[in-house]
């Protein structure tokens, strides 16, 4: 490597680098306005930093032109688990203590309703969880029947019946007359006879709840209505799970729509990067390692592996932070110095810690338009930018927005959205059943997706809060009215401070210590400029940030606590290196992937298909294109520009680096490069 630098790792600590409950992802208000006030035939335009506050730059180095994301494999992303560990694909082995205990043709309830909820959806899925409820309690002639909604979908009836026949041996269906007397409904009920008998599948239930004819009083029982589970093993599977070009709800939505199950049945710490290869943690409830492990002849463009049993199920924020490895490739520079000059100046100064453009959505209707739609309580609006027309989205799906947006046809949409549109899908799911409700369809949403219009939103706010602090007071300084982590005692950590008058005459703070607020209703404001272009903001937008217009908690800043998040933030173990290349198609770094293909080579239906990266001869194109770099008088490669023809000589920068959970790479390369991230201006250096 050319540079190595090390920074202290303590950054990555949670006490030293306290993070908002939330986990990732919010133009000026006239122009928002603008933007959603436009009338309904008109395409939105993608947006651009500036629009979302992203405005300065933390020195003022040069930079040099590079194209990122060329590839999706030019950027490789793994997770930093809690415990400090790199989170690596490395094996596709069942662990040694899997068990099989549990009976092949077992059921797991959990897992069943799960299916249930996304064949019937929620409401349906609580009655039956109720009526299960007043079953396992022990009635037998007292307990009524359940009436599903009404369904005028024959097909969609049979698919019903089937799951009954499939999961429920012990409780029948049958279709009945809405009380309408058009529609059509179906009952489910207990089946006669003794309890033992009922079950025509093979299956029963007990005086203790949910399990089998051979339940023995020393398993444990679990509320969350799953079969029996041996006594050794976690009740939670944990897997690391690889992608390539493919967020993470899309990932996990394709592997939830193969096992039966939702995705809010995932556990995982965070989001990752679609156009990536990434790999992270994930859990699951009582899921065998075997049932996933086949999925991967199945699966494009994602593997799962390096499973193990814990006790303890992932939920949002439970990382320390990120380990990016990034290619810019076509760069052009005058010479390596100015390289080495603008990598230097990355360590010394950081770069301001905004919130990247993925924050606030890849489609052309952002995320914290959304949101601010939802904080004023128009239902309709914000339900109506999520389904609408997106730019940069694929044709085929962009018609179907488009004839929904013209013809309203919830059917039509339903049966021709992807399942991994999972928000797309939960709000017409809802409209289907209670048309016109739509504050209910948006509640229908996973609640962490659902959060995340309104986070966005708040980072919307704290970009450009940001900014005005570094554009009014510059970064070489504490200024009174900052706000800063106040300095760790015996007594105290972590805990927030307007900086006074007296902090500045003792110079207890360097700039480092800054921090900016997400609004809420536990955060201090600075006691400066800074405060006031919050509310200027926000009042542009038609949003009081004291109080709440409506009573929906989920949607309310004034019940949610908000945050704290620094305003500089530098890489940790920075790497760095000059790659030359020739060839476009060449993969300039090794994910999990090929790894595992080197060392082990993969049978050919195990080979990830469809634009899956595979070793296969990468390390012989780049040693041919390692050869084409030598020059006989010694010229410099970095003065050779590549454009034009791909047998020229093309220089690649590759960076290796570390964030804390929340921190965007995209934000350390724009302080690098001194450009902008945007896919618009990234498009022009691809050309």
């Amino acid at each position: 490597m050319r540079g190595r630098h090390f920074l202290n790792p303590l950054l990555l600590s949670p006490l030293s680098y306290p993070r908002p409950p939330f986990a990732r992802l919010a133009t000026r208000g006239a122009s928002r306005r603008a933007v959603a006030e436009q009338p309904a035939t008109t395409r939105r335009v993608p947006l651009s930093e500036p629009d979302v506050g992203i405005s300065r730059f933390a020195s003022a180095l040069p930079g040099f032109r590079g194209a990122l994301k060329q590839r999706y494999s030019d950027f490789v992303v793994h997770e930093v688990a809690l415990d400090g560990s790199l989170v690596r694909l490395t094996s596709f082995d069942l662990p040694d203590d899997e068990c099989v205990d549990v009976k092949e043709g077992d059921v797991d309830e959990a897992q069943a309703l799960e299916s249930f909820r996304l064949l019937c959806g929620d409401a349906d899925c609580e009655a039956l969880m109720g009526f299960l409820e007043r079953v396992s309690e022990g009635g037998d002639s007292d307990v009524s029947p359940i009436i599903l909604s009404a369904d005028a979908d024959k097909a969609h009836r049979s698919e019903v019946h089937d799951f009954f026949k499939r999961n429920f041996g012990y409780l029948i269906t049958d279709t009945i007359e809405h009380r309408d007397g058009i529609q059509r409904c179906i009952r489910v009920r207990l089946r006669p006879g003794p309890r033992e008998q009922r079950d025509a599948g093979g299956r029963g239930r007990n005086r203790k709840g949910t399990g089998n004819l051979d339940w023995r009083d020393d398993m444990p029982f679990d509320s969350r209505r799953s079969t029996t589970w041996p006594h050794h093993l976690g009740k939670f599977l944990r897997f690391h799970l690889y992608k390539e070009n493919k967020d993470t709800q899309e990932a996990l939505g394709k592997i939830g729509n193969m096992l039966g199950l939702q995705p809010r049945s995932f556990g995982f710490a965070g989001t990752k990067d679609k156009r990536a290869v990434t790999t992270q943690q994930v859990t699951l409830f009582k899921m065998q390692a075997s049932r996933l492990v086949t999925l991967n002849r199945k699966l494009v463009g994602i593997k799962v592996g390096d499973f193990s049993y814990v006790k303890e199920g992932l939920v949002l924020g439970q990382l320390m932070g990120n380990r990016f490895t990034i290619t810019l490739r076509s760069v052009v520079v005058e010479s390596e110095d100015v390289i080495k000059a603008a990598v230097d100046g990355l360590i010394k100064n950081g770069f301001i810690n905004y919130y990247g453009l993925q924050r606030f959505g890849s489609g052309s209707v952002p995320t914290h338009l959304v949101g601010a739609a939802l904080l004023k309580g128009e239902w309709r609006n914000a339900v109506r930018m999520i389904l609408d027309p997106r730019e940069g989205e694929c044709d085929d799906i962009n018609k179907v927005r488009e004839r929904y947006r013209e013809h309203g046809d919830v059917c039509m949409a339903l049966q021709n959205f992807p399942r991994y549109l999972i928000t797309e899908r939960a709000i017409l799911q809802h409209l289907k059943k209670y048309p016109g409700n739509f504050l209910q369809a948006i509640m229908a949403i996973p609640r962490t997706l659902r959060l995340m219009y309104v986070h966005s939103y708040q980072s919307y706010l704290w970009n450009h809060a940001a900014s005005m602090r570094v554009e009014k007071y510059g970064i070489s300084r504490v200024v009174e009215g900052d706000l800063v982590y106040k300095k760790k005692s015996p007594f105290e950590e972590g805990a927030i401070k307007i900086v006074d008058s007296e902090d500045l005459l003792k110079s207890q703070y360097t700039f480092e210590d800054v921090v900016v607020p997400l609004p809420g209703s536990e955060t201090l404001f600075p006691g400066n400029e800074v405060a006031g272009i919050y509310h200027e903001m926000a009042e542009k937008d038609g949003i009081n940030l004291s109080e709440s217009v409506h009573g929906v908690k989920d949607f309310s800043i004034t019940s949610m606590k908000g945050g704290y998040r620094r305003v500089i933030q530098r890489p940790i173990d920075f790497e760095w290196d000059l790659i030359p290349y020739t060839d476009e198609r060449t993969p300039l770094v090794e994910t999990d992937l090929d790894a595992i293909a080197k060392a082990k080579p993969l049978e050919p239906n195990e080979l990830l298909s469809n634009g899956m990266s595979s070793c296969t001869s990468h390390d012989s194109r780049l040693e041919a294109s390692l050869d084409a770099s030598k020059t006989t008088d010694g010229a410099s490669l970095v003065e050779t520009k590549s454009v034009g023809s791909s047998d020229l000589l093309k220089l690649a920068v590759k960076l290796a680096f570390t964030l804390p959970a929340s921190s965007y790479a995209t934000m350390a390369i724009r302080e690098l490069m001194k450009t902008s991230t945007s896919v618009a201006h990234q498009k022009t250096l691809n050309i």
